[in-house]
């Protein structure tokens, strides 16, 4: 039986301050990135504090691994991620435009 697997993806958000992280996963990162800058869901997290600024994001074989990694990042403290994002990001740019299908 061939089972298909489709992969994952863990990312980070900011608002234009940089003072409200927001980490998540999904298997469509530039869905999901969309529907944040779009306040697809007005009443969540990100749309009330306005994040929708993408600095960070790692992609994984498997959504089941993405979803373990925003639990690790989620359990760290702000400087982990602050640590995390200038690591992959360091002017802290939006990462959006350069994502691709």
């Amino acid at each position: 039986m061939l089972m298909l697997v489709k992969g994952g993806c863990v990312y980070i958000i900011t608002n234009k301050n940089h003072s409200v992280l927001y980490t998540g996963s999904n298997s469509d990162l530039i869905t999901r990135i969309w529907q944040h800058q779009n306040k697809y869901y007005p009443y969540s997290f990100s749309a009330r504090y306005n994040c929708s600024k993408l600095v960070f994001y790692k992609f994984f074989p498997s959504i089941e691994q993405a979803i373990a990694e925003e639990y690790r990042i989620k359990g760290g403290n702000r400087k982990a991620k602050i640590d995390m994002i200038e690591d992959f990001n360091p002017q802290w740019d939006d990462l959006y435009d350069s994502l691709s299908y």
